[in-house]
Order: C-alpha cells, then sequence, then structure tokens
C-alpha cells in the first residue's frame, strides 16, 4: 500500500501525491477518493506475523554476515567453490590473474620507494621500544626482520592494494611502555621473550576478531579518541627520546608520564654523559641529516671514543626463528597475553582506518574481517621468526599511494629490498649514533600532532573534542595504557549518552507545503493549534524509554505553559512522529503504555505517526496498539493532522 497525501486544490482525477522518501505520480484514481479538500488518509498497515527462527537467523545475518560473504558461492560446482575459497583466504590467486607487466613497473618504483623509508623507520621503532641502550645490541635487527616477514604474509591473505606494512612508532611506544611495566628492560633474554609472546597474542587476538566476524567491537575506539591518543603518544615518544639525544646514561626513568621524564632530564643537567665538545655537533644537527651521513662522520672521526654513543655491533641476515623463546607457560602467559590483545586491537584500528582511506581514494573496497584475519595471522608467523608486533603505516601506506603502487607486489619489493639490507648493509649501521636515531624520531612523530584534526573535532562536536583532550593529557601525565583507557571509556560514554539521553524535537508545518520539521532548525515552521507533534530521534529501549516519557511530558508542560500566556487553544492532541524509531522492547512499550494513561487524565489525545514494521508488530503483539485505537496510529503526520482538522480548527495553507 502506497503512502501518499494527495494536495488539495486539484480539479479531476490527476493528482499530484506526496510520499515519504519519494513523489508518487500519475497514481490511478480508482484506489483513491476525492471528498471537497480533504484527503484520503491511508489505514496504516498491519504487519504479517514474523517468524521466530527466521527473525533470529535475519539478526544473526546482518550482525556478522552484513557482507553476505558467501554470496560467491552460490550455485557453483564444487572445483569452482575450492577456487573460490582459497581466493577468499589468498587474495593475491584472485588479482594476479590480471596482473600486467605495466602494474609491476608501479608496484616496483612504490616498494623501492617505501623500503627506503621502513628501513630507518624500522630503526627507529627498535630505538623506540628498546628505550633503553642495552637493548639495542640485542634487538638489532627484530624491528627490521618485521619489514621482512609480515609483508611478505599481508601481501598474499590482505585485500588492500596500498597499505605498507611494517612496524609503526605508536606501537612500538604501547608495547615497549607495557612490556617494561612487566620485566626490567635490563633483563634481556626474558624481556624479548615476553615481547614475542605479545606479539604472537597480539596476531591471536587480531586473527579470532576476523575468523569469528567480531570486526565491528574495534568501532568502539572513536576517531576523535585516536587522534588524542596519537598526539599524546607522539608527545611521550619525543620525551623518551631526550635522553639520547642529550647524551643521558645513568637514572633515567622508565616512566613515560611528560613529569618524570622532565624531571629525569633537570635531575641529569649536573651530571650528563661524558662528551667531547668537538664532537657534540654531530648528535646536535642529526635531525638535519641522513643516518648514512652521520654514521659516516662517526666513522671517519671515531666520535664513539670520546663520548658520543652509537649503535654498536649489530649482525647482519635474518633473525632465527623464535618459536622456542615464546612463554607459553608460567607466570608470564597472562601478562604476554594482555599486552598483546591492548597492541593487537590498537594495531588492528590503525591498519583498518588506513585500509579504507586509501580504499576510498581508487574506489574499491576492503573486507574488515579478511584484513583482521590477515594481520592476525602475519603476526602470528612474525613471532616466530623473531618479529614484533606490525600494522600498517599510515606515512609510508602514503608515499606507497602516491608512487603510483597498484598491488600489494609492493610490499614483496619492499620485503625483497630489506632482505638485502639485512644481508649486505646492516653491519654498517654499528656507528650510527644513538642521537642520530632520537633526533629522527622526535621530527618523525610531530606529524602524530594532528592539531587541524583536532580543531575540526572542537567545530563538529564539542564532546569528541573532551574524549580527545582526555586521551591526550591521560597519555602524556600518566601512561600510554591509562591514556588508551580514558579514549575507550570516553568513546563508550559518548555511545552511552546518546542511547539513554536520545534528542527529541518538536515539529512545525512549513508555510505552504505539507511538511512537518524541526521548529528550532526551521523557525519558520508553525505550529498546529491544538496538536503538539514531538519527533523521537532514537530507537526506544529500556536505557531511555524512561527518559523519552518524561521528556514529551516535559515538552507538554512546557507548551501547555506557552499556550495559556499566549491564550491559543488548549492542546487536545499529542503525536509522537515515530519515523526514526527503528526499534522498540517492552520497557518501551510500558513507557508508551504510562504516556497514554497520562494523557488521558489530562483529556489529551495520544497519537502515532509512522512507525516502522518492526515497531508496529510489537505494538500489535503487546496489545498497545488495540489500546491506543488503531485509528490513532498514523502514515504520517500529515495524516493525523488532517484527521484532527475539524476538532483543531486548522486552517488549510492556501
Amino acid at each position: 500500500v502506497h503512502s501518499a497525501l494527495i494536495m488539495s486544490g486539484r480539479v479531476g482525477d490527476e493528482f499530484q501525491m506526496k510520499e515519504i522518501g519519494g513523489d508518487i505520480s500519475s497514481a490511478p484514481s480508482s484506489r483513491r477518493h476525492h471528498s471537497g479538500r480533504f484527503p484520503y488518509i491511508h489505514k496504516l498497515g498491519k504487519p504479517p506475523k514474523q517468524n521466530l527462527l527466521k527473525e533470529i537467523s535475519t539478526a544473526v545475518k546482518e550482525t556478522f554476515f552484513s557482507d553476505d560473504p558467501f554470496r560467491s558461492f552460490k550455485d557453483q560446482p564444487k572445483s569452482k567453490k575450492f577456487m573460490l575459497g582459497v581466493q577468499a583466504v589468498f587474495p593475491i590467486f584472485d588479482w594476479a590473474r590480471d596482473y600486467s607487466l605495466a602494474k609491476f613497473k608501479g608496484d616496483l618504483i612504490a616498494g623501492l620507494t617505501i623500503a627506503s623509508l621502513c628501513i630507518p623507520q624500522a630503526y627507529l621503532c627498535m630505538w623506540i621500544l628498546a628505550m633503553q641502550s642495552l637493548l639495542i645490541c640485542l634487538l638489532k635487527m627484530d624491528y627490521v626482520n618485521s619489514s621482512f616477514v609480515p609483508p611478505l604474509v599481508y601481501a598474499f591473505m590482505g585485500s588492500s592494494r596500498d597499505i605498507a606494512i611494517g612496524p609503526v612508532a605508536v606501537v612500538s611506544l604501547l608495547l615497549g611502555d607495557l612490556l617494561q611495566a612487566e620485566i626490567d628492560p635490563n633483563d634481556l633474554i626474558p624481556y624479548r621473550r615476553l615481547a614475542f609472546t605479545a606479539t604472537f597474542f597480539a596476531g591471536l587476538t587480531q586473527l579470532a576478531l576476523g575468523f569469528f566476524r567480531l570486526g565491528f567491537l574495534i568501532e568502539f575506539l572513536s576517531h576523535a579518541a585516536i587522534v588524542g591518543f596519537m598526539g599524546g603518544a607522539a608527545i611521550t615518544i619525543a620525551l623518551q627520546q631526550l635522553k639520547g639525544l642529550l647524551g643521558i646514561k645513568k637514572n633515567f626513568t622508565k616512566k613515560t608520564d611528560i613529569v618524570s621524564v622532565l624531571r629525569s632530564v633537570f635531575n641529569s643537567a649536573h651530571h650528563g654523559g661524558k662528551r667531547n665538545k668537538k664532537y657534540f655537533w654531530v648528535p646536535a644537527v642529526a635531525p638535519m641529516v641522513s643516518v648514512v651521513v652521520s654514521t659516516f662522520c662517526v666513522y671517519i672521526t671515531r666520535a664513539d671514543k670520546d663520548g658520543v654513543q652509537i649503535v654498536n655491533h649489530i649482525e647482519k641476515g635474518i633473525n632465527p626463528a623464535s618459536a622456542n623463546d615464546l612463554f607459553l607457560s608460567g607466570e608470564h602467559v597472562g601478562k604476554a597475553f594482555r599486552i598483546g590483545v591492548v597492541a593487537g586491537i590498537i594495531a588492528l584500528t590503525e591498519a583498518i582506518a588506513i585500509g579504507r582511506t586509501f580504499a576510498a581514494m581508487k574506489s574499491y573496497q576492503i573486507d574488515g574481517n579478511k584484513e583482521m584475519v590477515a594481520l592476525g595471522t602475519m603476526n602470528i608467523i612474525g613471532s616466530l621468526t623473531s618479529c614484533y608486533v606490525a600494522t600498517g603505516s599510515f606515512s609510508r601506506s602514503a608515499v606507497n599511494y602516491m608512487s603510483g603502487c597498484h598491488t600489494a607486489v609492493s610490499n614483496i619489493v619492499m620485503a625483497g629490498v630489506v632482505f638485502l639490507t639485512l644481508e649486505l648493509i646492516t653491519p654498517l649501521f654499528k656507528y650510527t649514533p644513538n642521537a642520530i636515531l632520537a633526533s629522527i624520531i622526535i621530527a618523525a612523530v610531530v606529524n602524530l600532532l594532528d592539531y587541524e584534526a583536532a580543531i575540526l573535532i572542537w567545530k563538529i562536536d564539542k564532546f569528541d573534542f573532551v574524549a580527545c583532550m582526555g586521551a591526550f593529557f591521560g597519555v602524556v601525565f600518566i601512561s600510554v595504557e591509562i591514556g588508551l583507557l580514558i579514549a575507550v571509556s570516553l568513546s563508550l560514554a559518548k555511545i552511552l549518552l546518546q542511547v539513554t539521553r536520545p534528542r527529541t524535537a518538536v515539529l512545525g508545518k512549513l508555510p505552504r507545503t505539507s511538511v512537518y520539521r524541526n521548529t528550532l532548525q526551521y523557525p519558520e515552521a508553525r505550529q498546529v493549534p491544538g496538536v503538539l507533534i514531538i519527533r523521537v530521534d532514537s530507537a526506544i529501549y529500556f536505557t531511555n524509554s524512561n527518559y523519552i516519557k518524561e521528556r514529551i511530558l516535559r515538552w507538554l508542560t512546557e507548551e501547555e505553559e506557552r499556550v495559556d500566556e499566549c491564550h491559543l487553544p488548549k492542546i487536545q492532541h499529542l503525536i509522537v512522529e515515530m519515523s526514526p524509531v527503528t526499534d522498540i522492547d517492552t520497557s518501551g512499550i510500558h513507557a508508551l503504555e504510562e504516556l497514554y494513561k497520562n494523557l488521558q487524565k489530562r483529556e489529551i489525545q495520544l497519537a502515532l505517526a509512522n512507525p516502522g514494521t518492526i515497531v508496529m508488530d510489537k505494538l500489535y503483539q503487546s496489545e498497545f496498539a488495540d489500546e491506543i485505537g488503531e485509528n490513532n496510529i498514523f502514515l504520517s503526520v500529515g495524516d493525523a493532522i488532517h484527521t484532527f482538522a475539524p476538532k483543531t480548527s486548522i486552517t488549510e495553507e492556501p
């Protein structure tokens, strides 16, 4: 049954119909009757009774399989289904069929470009994780390794064409901070083993979320919270580099909050590391020169003998397998699991956001759950091959995109270059000064301070800005874990606030139309004398049902006071516009019943306009539709107003 409102003033059987969601023209006149100037009022149809099993299956499908992943398998022979299954797990076998030399040229250039960024950035992440110079020798290639193994795995299993995989600063900071809270970094072997075990559990968390299609859980970390968290992480990372930049050797705090770090810096000002002024210019100007130049300068001048701290010996080649290094029993398993879950979710959130960003720019889609499986698998394999948590890097992904990449082959090219670096070039980094790493980190993390995004968040949503600043100050003044907890808590608080305190609005009629809109948004909208129209902009659940009832009654009280002051007709009808109400539960039904009884005492008739199918079904099942009367449930606000027009002395617009 079409919902239509016939505009008055037309002659004959030609009517122009206004339908909710669109216009209907040239409607058959035999289906409608026109008497005088009042339109035909459609009766709201009673929805068919829903099958319980079908309702449950539909809810499960929309929650976990909204993308209909098995659509392509329908009506296919077994051999085809097998190939589709292989392609679903390994997308490379799908897009490789159309791969060409032209695409390879673009991927080759992009791969070489991001490799040139990935190697020094891998060392930066290694430095961030280490925090202590004693760890550099041990960690040597674990982070460069993370730019070799994970990208290869992702190239076969990932669905993004543009994302560049490897270690990133924020995850490295989080991982390092959590690890140091559990094991003294000077206890080298257990520290490293805990890091590998945490990486294993991070991958397992990501894989489980993707396999069980629970990716929607990461949406609880809002964009505003991520902006604040990243900004706070940038400050924390930069502060931690003061030790290497200033040459402080002793008594530097292991804490990450700004107060502790600055106290260590000032306390160490009188007895800093031994330095020769002749060579102090090397770390001083390190942010403006490349790693190669600074390393060469230290080598030819042997500045390390005069107090300039360097990375020291780093062995060449790929690190050995680390499967035997994992903590699979004992007290450290629980610690590694907790660290891995947190690091895995942060890494996953960053990678999915990056993948979706570049996919939108190139007009293709990525499968979020497949991405989680791919990222989880690569981190599990990485943990067994001396790698730490890897994820998508926004800076390298942007370079990858701008360099003209076409497929994930650019990650394979990057991994190949990293392999050659591991085999041939790595020992040359022995003389790289710690100060150059520290200063480059500081220069790099400045980009994480996205003040423009913070300004935009302030303009759009003040509560989002509170979440952003809460995460920022939590990281800067307390710790990374607390900052992350604040970010998640404020994101959840916003959701709860919106659910428990939904918006409502008083509607009025726009002049010379049959459209009813929010009177605050459209001041020219006129309220209908004797009628109060309230729109509820949310589903009605146990969390908000009582508030909605009380808010509607408060609107009514305020309107009655205004009516008395202006000597206007008394309110006789209250219409609840329910178009935005997608669902209602038993508490919501009880709230409507209480509202109805309250209005009866005031001699005001309650009417409902445009309830959806699910809401209508529950209104009938609860018998509230019979209680209020089917003749008081309308297809639209316009229908309700036309029904009540004789009682409220409405003057039609010309």
